[in-house]
Order: C-alpha cells, then structure tokens, then sequence
C-alpha cells in the first residue's frame, strides 16, 4: 500500500488549510460594509488600514496630489483659484478628459492605443470639410466626425483581435496612417476655420447663465448618487447579503453634495454653467454605468484579469476587443471635437505634440492600471485635472513649455512606480 506523501495532516485537514504557515500569516478579508455597519467610525480606519496594507490606495494619491498642486500654485499666484481660471481649466480639459475615457478601456484589456491623437485630428478635418467646406447640416456633420474616428478604432481592434497583430505595433501604424490621412483631407490651406456660432463652435463657448442651472445640476447629481446607493443596498439586503447601512449612504450624499455645489458656486462667480462640462460629465456617468452595471462591463474587466479565463468562461473575446477599440475610437473623436471647438479651426497640429502622451497620463495619473483588469472612467476626470491644472499653473507663472513636459512626465512616472509598487503589494498580500 503506498502512502500520499502530498497528503495534508489530519490536523491541518481539520482546520480545512493546507498549508498552516501559510495561512498563519494570511490576513482575513472582511466585506467593508460588514465593517462599517457593525463597528460605524472605527470599521472605516479599519477598513482603510486594510486596504493600505493590502495596496489598494484608489483614488487617494491622486486627490491628495490635486490638492497639494492647488495649493501650490494658488500660494504662487492668488489668480489660480479664481472663478475665472477655474472655469477655463474646466473647459480645457474636456477635449483631453473625452480621450482619456476612451483609453481607459483599453487600459482596461492591459493594451495601448497610440493612435487616439491622430484620430481625433481626422475627425476634427472631417467635420470642418464636411460642414464648412461642403455645406453640410452640421449635426450630421458631427455624427459622420464621430463614426469615422469608432470605424478606425474598429479597425484596429480588428487587425488585434482577429489577425493578431500587437495593439502597439497596429496603434503605432495607425498614428502615422490617420496622421497622413488629416493632413490629406485638409489640403493644401492646412487650416479650415469653423463658425463659432455653430454647433461645434458652442460646445466650448455656451454657458447656461442661469444660476439655477449649475445648482440643478449639483442638486441632481447628488440626488442621483443617493438614489443609486440606496437601491443597490436594498437589492443587496434583498438577497442576503452584505450591505452599507443608510448612515454610511448619507454621509457620503453630503460629501458629494458639498463638492457639487461648491463647484456650482465657482461657475456662477463666472459666466454660468460650462455646456462642454456638462456633456462630459454626461460621458462619464453614462460609460461608468456601462462598465459597473453592464454585463458588457464585466467582460471587459474579466478580459483584463485573464484573456484564457475568459475564453474558457463563454466571453466572445474578439468581439469584445474589438468593441473596446472602436469605443475609444469614438472618444477620440469627441475629443478632437471639443479641441476644434476651443481653437474654432481644424489645423494640421490637431492630434499631435502632447496630446496623446496627456490623454494616457490622465488615464494612468487617475488611477487606471497599466496592467489592465483595475480602473475606472472616472479616473480620467482626476487625471486630466491634475494635468491641466499643471498646464495652467505653470503658464500663470510663465514657465516655458520644456518645463511643463518634464514636470508632467515626472508626475507621470510617479504615478506607474506607484502602480507598479501596489501592484505588488496586493501580489503578496492575495489580492492580485
């Protein structure tokens, strides 16, 4: 009779652990809400303690590093915070912010697109060809801008997933390719001017003047978070399982309120309510809906955690692939829009210089993983603000653009070696 010398002892078979030393040292992992709801303020410091240990900072680095920048710079020059600039970073960031969502589902996959900024140059020269050029109804101008820059997305996710040529070389090939193609299609002029009066040339300049329009917005989206948490704790008590208690909804409904409508204060110091913000937060919610409430969503982020797990789990994993290039084709699209709009002109500089390196640095300053699976679209909201408030920052000081690049590059790279750091971190504690 031979003996199973890889059997586990009946000691540890007892305890239901193979390997003791192992889970001697292994941290048990409580549901957050079961912390908060039966421990209240001492389950949150529990909660965060665990989390830090196990690497997982969310958003935290990013706000906090918002905040030292603000302060930084509003200490440098007393203009900085003022309802004016404010407003004007706002709007300045939406053309960058709209690439930056497309590119964090591509992060998401644990892939890289480098043709966004190219793309959004075409759909810009598309639009003012079509609406300026050839007189076409400028909404359907737009719609055309739009489809082209999903049609190239797709096109790359298609040479990725079903050719299988790498995401960077068919990106890389599409940055030269969409590139030659805007310089072709605004001919020999190089600059077409676009109405300002316009569709497009309102989306940067319209502003709801009305102060109830920024305080109505604040008011919904605080209304909205509210009535989304408390219905999800209740479809979650509902089947049995652990939910946040309706004091932890609430603080976090006055949290939120208190931002939106000091935000809603700053814009009605100003001119009104930015109609540019309002869509882009409009992209935000819709997409953020579509990656956290959506099966389509799960797919995504269970691509990203492992393409064979996946695979072997039903999940289309082409089609998938390919629906995430072609949306962030779309956002690039929208992005190069909105740049249009700011500048009133498609140029031949649209989509080039720093615009794609500030769309992924948003995408990845936010908080999405450059290893894919972890990330959300709102990470692109804190991401470009940081990068926008360096960009303003530094030109309030009148600091040459060379500077401004090795100071975003360097927040860059803090940011992956935090990555990268956390990362490893959630590998040694279980949690990757």
């Amino acid at each position: 009779m031979k003996l199973d010398k890889t059997a586990a002892s009946p000691d540890a078979a007892a305890d239901g652990v193979g390997n003791p030393q192992a889970a001697k040292g292994a941290e048990t992992v409580v549901d957050p809400r079961l912390l908060v709801r039966e421990h209240g303020l001492a389950g949150y410091l529990t909660e965060f303690k665990r989390k830090v240990r196990g690497g997982d900072l969310g958003s935290i680095p990013v706000v906090l590093g918002l905040v030292i920048i603000w302060l930084i710079f509003q200490s440098l020059n007393s203009n900085f915070l003022s309802a004016g600039n404010l407003t004007d970073i706002s709007i300045a960031m939406v053309g960058t912010g709209m690439i930056a969502v497309g590119i964090v589902f591509v992060l998401l996959l644990g892939e890289i697109d480098l043709s966004v900024g190219s793309v959004s140059g075409v759909a810009g020269a598309v639009f003012a060809v079509l609406a300026v050029t050839h007189g076409m109804n400028e909404w359907l101008a737009l719609l055309l801008a739009i489809v082209s820059g999903a049609v190239a997305g797709a096109l790359h996710g298609f040479c990725f997933a079903r050719i299988g040529v790498p995401a960077f070389a068919v990106t890389l090939a599409g940055l030269l390719f969409w590139n030659g193609l805007m310089l072709q299609v605004l001919g020999d002029n190089g600059t077409i001017n676009l109405d300002s009066e316009g569709v497009v040339g309102q989306l940067t300049r319209y502003y709801f003047s009305d102060v109830a329009a920024a305080y109505g917005l604040a008011l919904a989206v605080t209304a909205l978070f509210f009535v989304t948490s408390f219905l999800d704790n209740r479809r979650r008590q509902a089947a049995g399982v652990p939910s946040r208690p309706l004091s932890d909804t609430v603080v976090r409904t006055v949290l939120l309120a208190v931002v939106s409508f000091a935000v809603a204060i700053v814009y009605n110091q100003n001119k009104g309510l930015p109609l540019a913000v309002v869509i882009f937060l409009a992209a935000l919610f819709l997409t953020d809906f579509v990656l956290r409430r959506t099966a389509y969503g799960r797919k995504v982020f269970a691509l990203g955690g492992s393409v064979e797990a996946s695979r072997r789990a039903g999940i289309n994993v082409e089609l998938i692939r390919i629906s995430v290039f072609c949306i962030a084709g779309a956002f690039a699209a929208l992005g190069g829009i909105f740049i249009a709009s700011k500048i009133a002109a498609a140029n031949q500089g649209a989509g080039s210089g720093d615009l794609l390196m500030n769309a992924i640095a948003a995408a990845v300053i936010g908080g999405t993983s450059l290893f894919g699976g972890r990330g959300r679209t709102w990470n692109a909201l804190l991401g470009v603000l940081v990068i926008v408030s360096i960009q303003y920052g530094l030109a309030l000081q009148g600091i040459a653009a060379p500077i401004q690049y090795m100071i975003t590059g360097a927040v860059l790279l803090a940011t992956v070696v935090i990555d990268a750091v956390t990362r490893k971190t959630q590998k040694s504690a279980g949690r990757a």
